[in-house]
């Protein structure tokens, strides 16, 4: 079985899988180690995840800064460990003063540009440890407030329900969100802001950047193809898709490609840009912030 070709392979992730789970089945089905994936999915979450496949690998590093959209279900009137229904509870003072437009109003307070505290089990690093393993050791987990863009936090269902006598709201959303927005940091801070507590019940990522549900395949899917070329999106389509195109002429081309600099399309962009050459061809990814270009990473050497 030959190696699948550069390029990403955007995957629906199933539930009860990790990250790394599915990066280590698609090596087996990409025959080849060269696979990354391009910001984490917690186990109970389901949706797009985007692998990168040999030297898209190079990409990833980008594609996490993009922003993502998800739909949730928050659970009010109980907090976990965890901030997500994967967690023991911790307290439980039910919902049943929670109105519906109390609901709405801490949507709206929660949203545009707000500072988070992230979740305390979190892949963050605490003094070189991370964050998740100090919380389950039952250390209390002081993580600073970081600034973060709710962009979308729109409210589709409500729900009101009865566990063992403790009135409880299911607030089934949709967000949009910067990258390095913990959306089990939204219930729990919805949850406060109401006075009560809150969780995540149900969590699924239906875009990164450029990719959304209807470019992921089910890792099922993938299995039933096993032995032939998964379907990765080529290296120079994917990066059209998820960032902005700068057009080399072949002089340009051939002077990115020698690692040199030119000036920038843009000045004072802060999204990186895919350059291509006049066949197509991905050359490099550049940051145009400054008045000349520089590349972050080349993907064609200049030929002779």
């Amino acid at each position: 079985m030959s190696e699948t070709a550069d390029g990403l392979l955007v995957v629906d992730k199933p539930r009860d899988w990790t990250s790394h789970d599915v990066v280590a089945r698609a090596r087996r089905l990409c025959n080849t180690r060269k696979v990354g994936h391009a910001g984490t999915l917690d186990p109970m979450a389901t949706g797009v995840l985007v692998l990168g496949v040999g030297r898209a690998t190079k990409l990833l590093t980008f594609l996490v800064g993009c922003d993502k959209d998800y739909t949730a279900t928050i659970r009010l009137g109980q907090s976990t460990l965890t901030d997500d229904a994967e967690g023991e509870v911790t307290s439980a003072p039910g919902a049943s003063d929670v109105t519906d437009d109390a609901i709405a109003a801490a949507v709206a307070r929660l949203t545009g540009d707000i500072q988070q505290v992230p979740s305390s089990v979190s892949a963050i690093k605490v003094k070189g440890q991370r964050s998740y393993h100090r919380a389950r050791a039952g250390e209390d987990v002081d993580l600073p407030a970081r600034p973060v863009t709710v962009s979308h936090f729109g409210i589709r269902d409500v729900r009101r329900t009865d566990v063992d006598g403790l009135p409880l709201v299911d607030v089934d959303v949709e967000v949009t969100v910067s990258s390095g927005t913990y959306v089990r940091a939204l219930a729990r801070d919805l949850g406060v802001a109401l006075g009560s507590a809150g969780h995540l019940t149900a969590l699924r990522r239906t875009r990164v950047g450029g990719f959304g549900l209807d470019t992921a395949y089910p890792l099922s899917a993938l299995e039933e193809r096993q032995g032939e070329p998964m379907p990765v999106i080529p290296l120079a389509d994917a990066a059209r898709a998820a960032f902005a195109a700068r057009e080399l002429t072949e002089a340009e081309a051939r002077t990115i490609g020698y690692g040199q600099r030119l000036p920038s399309a843009e000045p004072g962009r802060t999204e990186p840009v895919a350059a291509f050459g006049p066949d197509g061809a991905l050359v490099a990814m550049l940051d145009e912030t400054k008045a000349t270009a520089r590349s972050h990473v080349v993907f064609a050497p200049a030929s002779s």
